[in-house]
């Protein structure tokens, strides 16, 4: 009944001549996250779904189904996303496929004269990262990230009363990400399912044998198309981190981890812990991202809420306190620690302390639903063509993404990398060569200029 509510309100709006300020967006990648897409942009005033894009026939047959017996127009179908860069009447794209497709067909959109919202994370490598802003400046585009939380109204009060100097001086962020996930197994080599074009999937990545654990969600796992957890859920927490801590690009990086448990597929680790330092504003700061797969305690509160189990959220350390963000619960929670006493210490106990005494108090944020409109942030955005207003602006995306490329690569020599944050390079000849890779032809991330 929800998903009919949401077509018949867009078939209202396609009956009738299209009015001027109306969105014509475009839907790639209709699986998982993309039916997510689908159901967001649905049913806005002004915002019409023109085209569907993917490369799995029986999906597109299954989500234009859906419009039909909602008795919604049916879209424009693809499955070459090329194609569908040649209707000029699309304003936008919305891209939810595998992650190593993101950078390249981003670039071709804008290049095309679409404005543009991708999913997380928005590149594969570190040039991706450069070459996808790079690409959105040069073609005047506007371009969202998929890290929602920067649209969620506790977040963004919590970020903000940092800023305002609640923990005092933030020192230190930690991105926790403990999810329950098992192991994916061992696929054998199998005929490409009919309607399924694969070498379109396979896209920029080397063109290997079918299999399942090379398709739809397991890809994540695979280093030709994911990066991992850290690429996958782990981003948000990165971003966020990033974020309330206030700093952009580390001097430092050292990731270490390994796929314990499951003897199968994956090649990424479910165990990483990465450690970035950075220094802003005249201070040394500290980030710590963990990940784990599996039987792990909640931290902080964090998970307290979630019936399934997951602890995924940010603390946020300063010198008056630290501040916790849940991401399944509704509010932020903050403790307030040791402040100064205006007198003299009266013990030896005070006097070790320094002149300060504890305060043991918790505050609690709000209460409300999650809400925040991330879409609707897009299509404001798009309308008066101010990439400001933009909440996660892709360049914000990119760089937040840069630290989970770092982290892969520092795992991956096992070894810590220093960094250059003007020059985003690396002092390592070896890191610095894993910044870009190579792509299969004609699936090639160009550089923008």
């Amino acid at each position: 009944m929800q998903r009919r509510a949401f077509f018949l309100s867009a078939a209202a709006f396609a009956a009738g001549n299209r009015p001027s300020d109306t969105i014509r967006i475009a839907c790639v990648g209709l699986r998982g996250r993309g039916g997510d897409h689908l159901k967001a942009w649905s049913g806005r005033p002004n915002v019409e779904i023109v085209a569907l894009c993917d490369v799995d026939e029986s999906l597109i047959r299954k989500r234009t189904q859906e419009f039909e017996r909602a008795g919604a127009r049916k879209p424009a179908v693809f499955t070459d996303f090329r194609k569908l860069l040649e209707d000029r009447s699309i304003d936008a794209v919305s891209i939810a496929t595998p992650n190593h497709h993101h950078t390249l067909q981003t670039i071709w959109a804008c290049q095309a004269g679409k404005d543009v919202y991708v999913e997380k994370p928005c590149s594969h490598t570190m040039f991706e990262s450069q070459q996808i802003v790079a690409a959105a400046r040069r073609y005047n585009r506007i371009v969202q990230h998929g890290t929602q939380s920067r649209s969620i109204p506790v977040y963004r009060e919590a970020v903000g009363l940092l800023r305002q100097g609640l923990l005092g001086d933030v020192y230190m962020a930690r991105a926790v990400c403990f999810k329950w996930r098992g192991g994916i197994g061992k696929a054998p080599v199998e005929p490409v399912p009919a309607g399924v074009h694969y070498d379109l999937w396979v896209g920029p990545a080397p063109m290997k044998p079918f299999t399942k654990n090379r398709f739809h969600y397991n890809w994540h796992w695979q280093w030709d198309y994911g990066n991992g957890e850290i690429g996958n859920q782990g981003i948000h927490e990165l971003d966020a981190a990033r974020w309330g801590l206030g700093v952009k690009l580390p001097v430092r990086v050292n990731a270490g981890g390994a796929h314990h448990m499951f003897n199968d597929d994956q090649e990424t680790p479910n165990v990483l812990i990465a450690t970035y330092e950075f220094e802003s504003d005249g201070m040394r700061k500290t980030l710590v991202f963990e990940s784990r797969p599996w039987i792990t305690n909640h931290e902080a509160g964090i998970g307290d809420s979630d019936p399934s189990g997951n602890a995924i959220g940010n603390i946020f350390y300063g010198c008056r306190g630290y501040l916790v963000l849940d991401e399944h619960d509704t509010g932020y929670k903050s403790w307030l620690g040791k402040e100064r006493h205006p007198g003299p210490a009266r013990t030896q106990s005070e006097g070790a302390l320094a002149g300060f005494v504890y305060r043991a108090e918790r505050r609690l944020g709000w209460a409300e639903p999650r809400g925040g409109d991330h879409f609707g942030n897009f299509l404001d955005a798009v309308r008066t063509r101010n990439r400001e207003t933009l909440n996660a602006e892709i360049e914000e995306g990119a760089t937040s993404v840069m630290l989970v490329h770092l982290a892969n690569i520092s795992y991956r020599l096992g070894r810590t990398l220093d960094f250059d944050p003007v020059t985003a390079t690396c002092k390592d000849p070896e890191a610095q060569a894993m910044f870009t890779k190579q792509y299969r032809a004609p699936f090639v991330v160009p550089e923008v200029v």
